[in-house]
């Protein structure tokens, strides 16, 4: 497997998700590993936990995860951060699934895999990226649009169609897919 760089990162953590070990006080240390679909065989019960933070829909996950490259920012080979980046061809490019865990949200991983992903579909010679996510993501559209993103399209009552049990984020049902583009 792909190796990767190395950066420290200092947070403090308020709480540990039960799925996950403890980890120490300072994220330090962070490892980037690259995984080609073919290298993705299997995936780790935090791996895949992780991936479920942005969807919870597994069965859709594991449609696009083993065809596309998954972004992984790890400390002591556990995975903490995620993005799953797929060519769909027509210079076009999709994250598909951005997560990081939840007790180091705020502190830059989300904005570090994305400018990783507009720097790698850039150099594949894509002319657009997007993204989707759901109505009641209010954190994610903050952080797509102040990376640059745009809104293009809403896709309404996606959620209810598309996912067997209702799912809830900051006080709101998620109903409506949005999706959001860049111009590379």
């Amino acid at each position: 497997m792909a190796g990767g760089s190395v950066v420290v990162v200092y947070t403090t953590i308020a709480s540990v998700a039960p799925e996950y070990p403890a980890i120490t006080m300072k994220l330090s240390h962070l490892t980037t590993r690259i995984m080609h679909p073919q290298q993705v065989a299997e995936v780790s019960p935090q791996l895949r936990a992780l991936l479920q933070l942005a969807d919870p829909h597994w069965d859709l996950i594991s449609i696009y995860l083993f065809r596309s490259d998954l972004l992984l920012l790890e400390q002591n080979g556990i995975p903490v951060a995620c993005l799953v980046l797929q060519d769909l061809g027509d210079r076009e490019y999709e994250i598909k699934n951005i997560a990081v865990r939840a007790d180091l949200q705020g502190n830059g991983l989300g904005s570090r895999l994305l400018r990783e992903a507009i720097r790698r579909a850039t150099a594949a010679g894509a002319r657009t990226l997007l993204i989707r996510t759901g109505n009641s993501s209010i954190g994610q559209l903050y952080l797509y649009q102040k990376t640059g993103f745009r809104i293009r399209q809403i896709d309404t009552d996606f959620f209810i169609r598309n996912y067997p049990e209702p799912i809830w984020e900051n006080g709101i049902r998620c109903r409506d897919r949005i999706t959001l583009t860049m111009d590379l």
